[in-house]
Order: structure tokens, then C-alpha cells, then sequence
């Protein structure tokens, strides 16, 4: 199971298009509300979650996707979004995190000997990373990207390690992505 956490002030970029694009790669994701089931992102779209963190088994979850804006900051003091990470990271599953979100993984210790790639001006955030400046960076297992704009590479990208570059090469030629 994937599992997307949510708070209050989400960008919504930033989750719904991994959302969507895990979801038709055929992916088992559910969306983790972070303070409770509805949340509402940084533009006011108002979005019910799957489950709420309370609700979580982390003993199914082969990845984490953390999206980036205002909410982060309920993410990064979430104990079960940083419980989680560490159960993630220690079977080598999936951390992805998007825009400002990667400074999660910074802060939880998870992008030492990293290649990452953050918002600008979260770079300081990145504790232990080697910082690349490019769209989307994938190292192993973290995938981090620089914000909305780059949120269908991101997803893409997510797509392509979970499944496979070619789910993702036809999901985006399905989106007419890039063209």
C-alpha cells in the first residue's frame, strides 16, 4: 500500500496528480488524512481521505508520497507521518516528497548520501542530501521534486519506480503529457 498523507493547506498539485497517475498505473494508494478525515488545501479545495492517520497499518505501506505547501508543516509534526517514514525507509519502500515536503525527509534523517532537489530555498532544509537542482530527482529509493509545476514528472516518476518505465511512458503519452 502507498499511502498520501494530507493536512490542512496541501498543495493540491503536488498530491492529486501522483494520486491520479498511481491510481491508473493500477497502484494500491490510500490518502492518510493528517488531523482528521476532510482536509483542505492551500487553494481551498476541501478533499475526504481514504483513512486518518489513527487508522494506519504500517505493516502493508511499501511507500510514503508527501506533498508540499503550508501543510507540510502539520506533516513534519505528525508522529505517525514520522513513524511511518522510518518503517518505509528501513524496508527500502518509497519516499517521495514533493516541493517543500522533501525537508521532511531531511529532518526524519533520510536523505543522507542523498541525491534531492527541494522548493527554492529549502535547500538548507535537506540535512545530509547533495542537493541537485533539477525537476525531479530519483536516488534509490527517495524521489523528490521542486514544486507544482514539476507534480506530473513527480508522479510520472513514481509511476516508473513502482511499476515500471513503460506503465509510465504510456500513462503519460494517455495524458498527452509533454507533447
Amino acid at each position: 500500500m502507498i499511502y498520501v498523507f494530507l493536512a490542512d493547506g496541501f498543495e493540491e498539485m503536488e498530491a492529486m496528480a501522483p494520486i491520479d497517475l498511481l491510481k491508473r498505473a493500477g497502484v494500491d494508494l490510500q490518502t492518510v488524512g493528517v488531523g482528521g478525515k476532510a482536509v483542505t488545501g492551500r487553494s481551498g479545495i476541501a478533499v475526504t481521505c481514504d483513512i486518518t492517520e489513527d487508522e494506519m497499518n504500517t505493516t502493508d505501506c511499501a511507500g510514503v508520497v508527501l506533498p508540499g505547501g503550508p501543510g507540510r508543516t502539520r506533516l513534519a509534526d505528525s508522529p505517525v507521518v514520522m513513524e511511518t517514514l522510518k518503517v518505509v525507509s528501513q524496508s527500502n519502500g518509497l519516499l517521495a516528497a514533493i516541493c517543500a515536503a522533501p525537508s521532511i525527509l531531511g529532518q526524519a534523517g533520510l536523505l543522507k548520501g542523498k541525491k534531492a532537489c527541494c522548493y527554492p530555498g529549502f535547500e538548507d532544509e535537506l540535512a545530509g542530501a547533495e542537493i541537485v537542482f533539477a525537476p525531479v530527482v530519483t536516488d534509490g529509493n527517495v524521489i523528490t521534486s521542486r514544486g507544482a509545476g514539476t507534480a506530473t514528472e513527480f508522479a510520472l516518476s513514481c509511476v516508473s519506480y513502482l511499476v515500471s518505465p513503460e506503465m509510465a511512458t504510456m500513462i503519460a503519452e494517455q495524458i498527452v503529457y509533454g507533447r
